[in-house]
Formats: structure tokens, sequence, C-alpha cells
């Protein structure tokens, strides 16, 4: 028999998340980043935990549209934001284009850093800030490849930044 008192369960606040298109209302302990939220009770493994420091981009998911480290990022913080990850930007069957260039250019190896480049370079493509090779590297420079794939990443998203260029000249033209 043990004289130390029974353990009390962490005090919680209630969150209101739109998680890939999904509303969720969850009681969340005010010290859970939105990583450790993601990969644990929501069970959305793409995003990876690298450093968990901010260092590496491994955990990069879109909020409301912009790119952030997840690991930084408490996630009752975050209460009634769009919340976008690897799984939400596109399926197996309906790959995004993003998801698609970085096959069509080999832009993985291992692939532990893929989810968070891919959704990095999406956010960066609607910050519309990246118009060079150079300003893409640059943009991306917050997410890490152990492997060195960083020219067919770059390859990958100038292929999409150009499509959609093509897109908007065509759309302009009609």
């Amino acid at each position: 028999m043990s004289l130390d008192p029974a353990p009390t369960p962490f005090p919680t606040v209630p969150v209101t998340l739109t998680v890939n298109g999904h509303r969720h209302q969850l009681d969340v302990p005010p010290f859970v980043t939105l990583l450790d939220l993601l990969r644990g009770r929501l069970k959305l493994n793409g995003t990876k935990k690298g450093c968990d420091h901010g260092q590496c981009g491994a955990c990069t998911v879109l909020v409301d549209g912009v790119r952030i480290n997840s690991c930084l990022k408490l996630a009752v913080s975050l209460d009634d934001c769009e919340i976008t990850t690897i799984e939400g930007l596109g399926t197996p069957d309906n790959l995004h284009p993003l998801q698609k260039a970085f096959v069509e250019r080999d832009a993985y190896q291992c692939g532990y850093c893929t989810p968070g480049q891919i959704c990095s370079a999406a956010g960066m493509i609607s910050e519309g800030h990246a118009k060079t090779r150079e300003e893409i590297r640059e943009l991306m420079s917050g997410n890490l490849c152990r492997c060195g794939a960083y020219t067919n990443i770059v390859d990958a998203i100038e292929d999409v930044m150009g499509a959609d260029q093509h897109a908007a000249h065509r759309e302009a033209a009609e």
C-alpha cells in the first residue's frame, strides 16, 4: 500500500482545431506542442519530429496557410485555426502538385524530411516571394535534408511554380 496521494491529471484547456478539413474539439494540456498533438492524439504521423528545437523543419505544417515549425507552437495557442499536414495536401490517388513533382524529380532520398519540405514549399509558393532559384533556396533554408537532395527539391519546386505561372497566364489570356 502506497502512502503517496493518487496522481492528479494535468489541467487541460479546450481547443477547437480544424485539421486537414476535419474539426476537432479537444481538451489539451497547455504544454503540449502541435507536433505532439498531431502525432500522438490525432495519429497523423506524416509530420516528423526531427530536432524538436525548430532548427530542422521536419515538423513543418501550415497553420491558416502559413508555414510553421509545429514543434515550437503550443496547441492551445491555435484555437479556431486551420492546420494542414502532409496528409491534408494530397492522397495517394490524388497527389498535390508538389508531391507529384517531388516524385518525378527524385527530390527525396530517405524521405524523412520530405513532408516538412513539401508543406514548407506549399507555404512558400502561396507567400509569392520566391521568383528565382536563389530565392527558393533562401526561403527553404529552414528545412534541412541530411541526404543532400537540395538540388532536386529546388527543381521540384520550380516545376510547380512554373506550372502555376503558366496557369495564371492562361487564365489572364482568357
